[in-house]
């Protein structure tokens, strides 16, 4: 059921969001606040190369468990197909380059008030939605004519049409 970076992808994720939790139980919301200062995406702390390893590190925190439960979910359901055609190495560096990729995105787009003389945001980004937009856009390239169910409504879309209308919800949500 899972091919081995799928599961991989999923454990590290999952064990992550179990130390996540751990941090805010144990230390409160300073706990939380002090993680996300560290592992989250901060431009801020990015920008000026105080803390480069965040375009990575963001992509392992999740805000509740939907957010988690969803994110792997997506990752199973389609990224299992494209690993099996690409194989474990190209997967992985396939999901990461768009993780960082998206998190790079995310600092850019709010470097923008920079040019008014404005601020960073000290807020944090956190999630694996960029690289899992990723594998979503690749199985649209890849398999564009697979047949997606939508549950529990009884629509089948083709995958590019799919990816089409969730990004589209992404994009102006």
């Amino acid at each position: 059921m899972f091919t081995p970076a799928i599961k991989t992808l999923v454990i590290a994720n999952c064990a992550v969001f179990l130390v996540q939790n751990m941090v805010a139980w144990l230390g409160g919301d300073a706990g939380y606040q002090w993680l996300l200062k560290w592992v989250g995406l901060i431009p801020s702390a990015v920008i000026p190369g105080l803390r480069i390893w965040q375009p990575f590190t963001y992509l392992f925190l999740h805000d509740g468990v939907w957010h988690l439960l969803m994110n792997m979910l997506v990752l199973w359901m389609f990224g299992r197909d494209l690993e099996m055609a690409w194989g474990k190495r190209r997967f992985y560096i396939y999901y990461f380059v768009c993780g960082v990729g998206a998190g790079l995105i995310n600092i850019a787009a709010k470097s923008i008030p920079l040019f008014w003389g404005e601020r960073l945001p000290d807020v944090a980004t956190i999630g694996a939605s960029g690289a899992i937009y990723g594998v979503l856009i690749a199985m649209a390239m890849v398999f564009p004519d697979r047949q997606v169910w939508l549950i529990p409504f009884p629509i089948v879309l083709r995958m590019r049409v799919f990816v089409l209308i969730i990004g589209a919800i992404a994009f102006f949500s």
